[in-house]
């Protein structure tokens, strides 16, 4: 049972990072105007500083799991998430992003760690439905931003307080964790046993390249829902309603996610027409004039944004011979290069709409580059197999839990 329970302190750890980054976005006119910051390129700042201390937390994971474990390297990850409720005694806008750096960065360790926590706890058959789930952790965090945000900002009496509400709920989380966790071998026993596998052995796998590669455009993408799209106006309806659906239609094509990596054996089809869904869907939704199709494709699009989450994460794990030490190293990559990417094309859209007097250039920019997954899927190597006798069964090489 502790495994069920680590699993919940993970997804509800990074489900309040994700709110509270969230949060933070769709506040940023009112932390502007009490800093007397202002300008839409300077509004992209604080989600900025996040994937930035991702691109550094992303490569220190797999350090810091090595030297102190996975008990007090998760354990770390969340009172830095927890710090970010600082921001609410920040005295200018730059010890505002000062705490959204150390949130990024508690954010960059976590998400690395789900996967040696899940390679090691929970065997090839679980290991879609865990993944599918974690998947939905940022998804679960900004549904509840969206849905939840201006209520508790009127509620709690302004934008400080519900900063502070969510740093105070993940540093217990961080308690909790502490008291339930435990450190294990990374080595994942067997022929791997003796490996000593870090950053020098990663970068020399082309999979490891290719999989940040071709997530890079959806993360952007993603990105842009929540901290892009509710700044811009001229859809057919309001941007901020067309992010709402897309996560709640995230929620359900997670689901289906899961389903379809239990049920079908091969991982790059699902990944590629997916992709490729999501770039039609998604711009559909930016072009059309038409309410009734807007809300339609805007729903679509989040559903095959996220169907090949699963799909993406359960991929590497699969690979022949891995180990939690392997896969903590490909997933530091995975989400440093992502957000290294990410972090670049961020700006650029805000600078595309400032430059060119159009916030929405910036979203179709976004749209534009999640093709990225579609055309990165092509260099992908298939970790799932077809059984002969059958022709649906996995053949995976199961790592099984220590």
């Amino acid at each position: 049972m502790k495994r069920y329970l680590l699993e919940i302190l993970m997804f509800s750890a990074y489900a309040l990072f994700a709110a509270s980054w969230v949060s933070g976005a769709m506040l940023t006119p009112e932390i502007q105007a009490s800093f007397g910051e202002a300008g839409f390129a300077n509004a992209t700042w604080g989600s900025l500083m996040i994937t930035v201390a991702k691109i550094a937390g992303n490569l220190a994971a797999a350090l810091i799991l090595i030297r102190i474990g996975a008990k007090y390297a998760f354990t770390l990850a969340m009172l830095l998430i927890a710090a970010g409720g600082f921001g609410a005694l920040a005295g200018d806008y730059s010890g505002w992003l000062l705490s959204r750096l150390a949130m990024g960065l508690g954010g960059a360790l976590a998400i690395v760690y789900f996967n040696p926590v899940v390679l090691h706890y929970f065997d090839a058959r679980e290991r879609p439905v865990v993944n599918g789930v974690n998947a939905a952790a940022f998804n679960s965090g900004n549904l509840i931003a969206l849905l939840c945000t201006g209520t508790l900002a009127n509620w709690l009496g302004g934008w400080q307080s519900v900063v502070a509400l969510y740093g105070v709920m993940v540093a217990a989380l961080a308690v909790l964790w502490w008291l339930a966790a435990e450190s294990f071998p990374l080595s994942g026993g067997g022929a791997n046993s003796g490996e000593r596998y870090g950053l020098r052995q990663g970068i020399r796998e082309g999979v490891n390249w290719w999989l940040p590669l071709a997530y890079c455009g959806v993360l952007l993408c993603y990105i842009a829902v929540f901290s892009l799209f509710p700044l811009i106006d001229g859809f057919a309806v309001a941007s901020s309603d067309l992010a709402a659906v897309m996560i709640a239609a995230g929620m359900l094509g997670t689901i289906a996610g899961i389903l379809v990596t239990k049920r079908y054996p091969l991982r790059l089809p699902v990944l590629r027409y997916a992709g490729l869904a999501l770039v039609i869907f998604a711009a559909l939704m930016l072009a059309s004039r038409n309410p009734l199709i807007a809300y339609s494709a805007a729903a679509l699009a989040g559903f095959f944004m996220f169907l090949p989450m699963t799909a993406l994460v359960t991929l590497p794990q699969e690979l022949p011979g891995m180990t939690p030490a392997r896969i903590t190293i490909t997933f530091a990559m995975f989400w440093s290069i992502s957000y290294l990417i990410a972090s670049i094309l961020i700006p650029a859209a805000g600078l595309l709409a400032d430059i060119s007097g159009e916030p929405a250039y910036a979203a179709y920019f976004a749209v534009a580059c999640s093709s990225s997954l579609f055309i990165f899927s092509f260099l992908l190597p298939e970790s799932g197999k077809v059984a002969a006798n059958s022709g649906t069964e996995n053949l995976e090489a199961d790592n099984a839990p220590a």
